[in-house]
């Protein structure tokens, strides 16, 4: 027995306790789970070994007379044990190369990569005075480390490097990091590893726990699945979705780009696509990447029915910012286990662990979330390795791809392919108007090229693209005829007359307060509208949209005389279908997307049996050929002229109005391109100044993508850091501001949602369920809430510093809904500015 190795501790005992888990037995409960975790991933066995064993190495600095008075006695560290581990094996490089062979650079960007595991590379220098401070803070431990070297040597003997080069060593190293976070998360978890007193050698000790860290895998949910080859719809398959049946993939990691109209079924496409990707080794499992939280929830409902006929017993999770307050993910990680030897092969199961954080969300089998939990792969952020880790072995699947290309969100997202590309993984990219310039970029980052100007098309990087596809025979809505309309009066009367005749009716705003102002004239002239913005808290958004959805959705009911007044959430979020839409003036590729809404199901709604004789979209908007300056949309939007560029704004009027008509699909391309596109036609002189400003803005933003995203070249220590997430945003935007609603009652202030059968009375989740944001700007003038009244100080007290910054408590006066001098806020209209002289709107 190694009696003077055991005498280092690895963690303070736990409460009601005095066993200290000995250092030792911690890393080997890290290696035993390491072992667990690699088996799928298509290392050689030596590979494999190395680097369980130098995982099992992360915490050599716990070997440390620094490390033991801090757990001991209280003194703080100089140095972290991490950045200690780093030293020292950097001092033992001469034993390890013995070992462990390779390059003497191979071997060091590793031994960043494993001591790096808390989030973030060690800073601190490798050479002269720092170096010898640290050595002296391990002091006697150093001794016992290189036991503990010996030790790893015997029971992972097979263990070489030998076949990695610099560039295989550099990529690695952005892996490496988060592979040892999950399994040390794993090995670290007191449920499976409690304290344990000395007394097993440590091969006996790691037998038991490589026992333990089986079960433990399992059960938190990482234990790897495989595909299954079973039909995944039991419905005739659409032309899109038999092509992506057929379509020949290339050896390798693949991106393939699917390129059709709203409601082609590009989902269920995909769904098809990535099972023949799994079943031919390019991924172990999905992440779907949504623009939103609202498309990523609704996206859940759809992967849960298929996933289980694609993959053995699948973990599922939901990933963004407010997962916890979706009933159809908490219903499945409080009602399904992962135990027991009878679960049914196509269940679909997640667990609390992987749900506790969004970081732990992307280790899943399957995943569904917002695009922002995939970027911060590639921005250096604390744990940003974690989740390149959990997507490596995925298939990514990234929707509405063509919200993504403003140029900051943009470079993330190649950045986000050729890493994702680099550790052999494949994805599926979706597309209803996609211009060929971004289509270019992305297909370059897997090394391929597109010349085809035809749409619909499936364009495989480095394969064949699908152009011609069997005919729909689904009733079709046929082209959409476009008019224009000057005024909002025009739009007003426009609605009120299709309303009468029991058409669906919806008018697309652009701005929130335009939006509202529209539903206040429509109901003075006695149309019963609705309205749906962002404005919302979550509680009442939730409520009008399922209002909304059994309505006008694909099996809506008592759709005669409906009007909804939304602003651009209806674009993508919700399954919605209109006989009757009125749109403010917006850049073409979103237009399209409105346009998706209006006569959607034609299968359930024939033209026959709609109220009006043909599907027409009303555009609100100036003549684009009457400009007098560059204000031009500000007589006929309001607010709303402000939300959009300009210069494509002009462009998508002038090319609109000319064209009379929005064809699908066959006219899709021609429109995008003429917009958004390198056949742009030029702006007039007028509005060259706005189109200066454009391109300046997009050259800033470029600049700042270019500086944010991590280096890969430069490998994990040179490159990464760990950054809060708010210091790298995934996107740019103005910036926003949580505002916490809440009611007085005779308890004291509480949440402003209502407690229902979804949350159980968790008054935790009907305080976020209170939430909304609105941008600094808004409110900058306002006297909000004061924040240290006593009764907002109960209830924020217990609060972490950082969500006492960043969130403002607001009671709400009942029943007037005033908040303070210039906001109102009602469950009808949301969060509405005034001014003090005016009425609330």
């Amino acid at each position: 027995m190694m009696q003077s190795v055991m005498e280092w501790p690895a963690k303070s005992p736990l409460p009601d306790s005095d066993v200290e888990h000995p250092a030792l037995y911690h890393l080997l409960d890290v290696a035993a789970v390491a072992e667990v975790l690699i088996e799928p991933f298509p290392f050689s066995p030596p590979l494999k070994q190395a680097f369980v064993a130098l995982v099992g190495l992360h915490d050599l600095g716990k070997f440390s007379e620094s490390f033991r008075a801090m757990l001991r006695e209280g003194i703080a560290q100089e140095f972290r044990h991490w950045e200690l581990t780093e030293i020292f094996l950097y001092e033992k490089d001469e034993y390890l190369e013995e070992w462990l062979g390779g390059e003497e650079d191979v071997r060091r960007y590793l031994y960043a990569s494993i001591a790096g595991h808390h989030g973030r590379p060690s800073q601190q220098s490798l050479k002269g005075r720092v170096r010898y401070n640290c050595l002296k803070a391990i002091g006697k431990g150093a001794e016992s480390a290189a036991e503990v070297l010996e030790l790893f040597r015997t029971l992972w003997p097979e263990a070489s490097l030998a076949e990695l080069n610099e560039e295989d060593a550099i990529r690695l190293s952005w892996w490496l990091p988060g592979f040892c976070t999950a399994a040390d998360w794993v090995g670290s978890n007191t449920l499976y590893f409690p304290p344990v007193a000395p007394g097993l050698e440590p091969q006996a000790y790691l037998e038991k726990a490589r026992e333990t860290a089986r079960k433990a895998v399992q059960e938190v949910g990482l234990g790897s699945t495989s595909a299954r080859d079973e039909a995944l719809f039991s419905f005739a398959l659409r032309p899109l979705q038999t092509a992506c049946v057929d379509v020949p993939l290339p050896d390798g990691p693949s991106l393939v780009i699917l390129e059709a109209e709203t409601g082609a079924g590009k989902t269920e496409a995909a769904l098809l696509l990535a099972q023949r990707m799994a079943l031919a080794g390019k991924g172990r499992g999905l992440f779907f990447a949504l623009p939103t939280m609202a498309t990523a929830d609704a996206m859940f409902e759809r992967v849960k029915q298929s996933i289980g006929k694609m993959f053995d017993k699948p973990t599922l999770t939901l990933a963004h910012g407010r997962a916890g307050l979706s009933v159809p993910f908490q219903d499945l990680v409080l009602g399904q286990s992962r135990t027991g030897e009878d679960v049914p092969h196509d269940k679909v199961t997640s667990s609390a662990w992987l749900a506790h954080d969004n970081r732990r969300a992307l280790l899943a089998d399957v995943g569904v979330g917002t695009i922002d939990q995939a970027l911060l792969s590639v921005l250096p952020v604390r744990f940003q390795t974690l989740r390149h880790y959990g997507l490596s072995s995925k298939i990514i699947v990234v929707d509405e791809v063509h919200e993504m290309g403003e140029p900051y969100i943009a470079q993330e997202l190649v950045a986000l392919l050729k890493m994702h590309r680099a550790m052999g993984g494949s994805a599926i990219l979706l597309t209803a108007t996609l211009p060929l310039t971004w289509r270019e970029k992305l297909l370059a980052t897997y090394g391929g090229e597109a010349q085809s100007y035809a749409y619909p098309a499936i364009t495989v990087a480095g394969g064949e693209a699908v152009t011609a596809f069997a005919a729909d025979e689904r009733p079709q809505k046929g082209s959409v005829k476009v008019e224009r309309l000057g005024t909002m009066d025009e739009a007003v009367h426009y609605l009120t007359e299709c309303a009468a005749k029991g058409a669906a009716c919806v008018w697309v705003r652009n701005a929130v307060d335009d939006a509202i102002a529209a539903v206040e004239v429509l109901r003075q002239q006695g149309i019963e509208a609705r309205l749906l913005h962002a404005r919302f808290a979550l509680c009442d958004r939730k409520r009008l949209e399922q209002e909304v959805l059994s309505r006008v959705g694909r099996d809506g009911t008592e759709r005669d005389g409906f009007v909804l007044v939304s602003t651009q959430i209806v674009e993508a979020s919700l399954d919605l279908d209109f006989d009757v839409m009125v749109s403010d003036l917006a850049p073409m590729g979103s237009l399209i997307q409105r346009v998706g809404r209006l006569w959607r199901h034609m299968d359930r709604r024939p033209a026959a049996n709609r109220p009006v004789p043909a599907p027409i979209l009303k555009v609100l908007s100036p003549d684009p050929a009457v400009i007098e300056g560059e204000r031009w949309l500000q007589g006929a939007l309001g607010k709303g002229e402000w939300v959009y560029p300009l210069p494509d704004m002009w462009r998508t009027a002038s090319v609109l109005f000319r064209t009379g008509q929005i064809e699908a699909p066959e006219g899709l391309r021609s429109l995008i391109e003429a917009v958004h596109g390198d056949e742009a036609e030029p702006v007039p002189s007028v509005l060259e100044n706005a189109e200066n400003e454009r391109w300046g803005k997009d050259s800033a933003a470029n600049n700042l993508a270019y500086q944010n995203i991590v280096a890969l070249g430069d490998g994990y220590r040179k490159a990464g850091n760990g950054a809060d997430d708010a210091r790298y945003p995934t996107r740019l935007g103005d910036e926003t501001r949580t505002l916490m609603l809440a009611r007085y009652t005779e308890a004291g202030l509480r949440p402003w949602a209502q407690a229902d059968g979804s949350t159980n009375g968790d008054e935790k989740a009907l305080w976020h369920l209170s939430e909304l944001s609105v941008r600094v700007a808004k409110v900058a003038h306002l006297e909000l809430p004061d924040q240290a009244a006593p009764a907002i100080q109960a209830i924020k007290k217990d609060w972490p510093q950082w969500r006492q910054a960043s969130v403002t408590l607001c009671p709400v006066q009942e029943p007037e809904g005033d908040i303070c001098a210039g906001l109102h806020y009602d469950r009808d209209n949301g969060l509405v500015f005034y001014n003090k002289e005016d009425e609330k709107r």
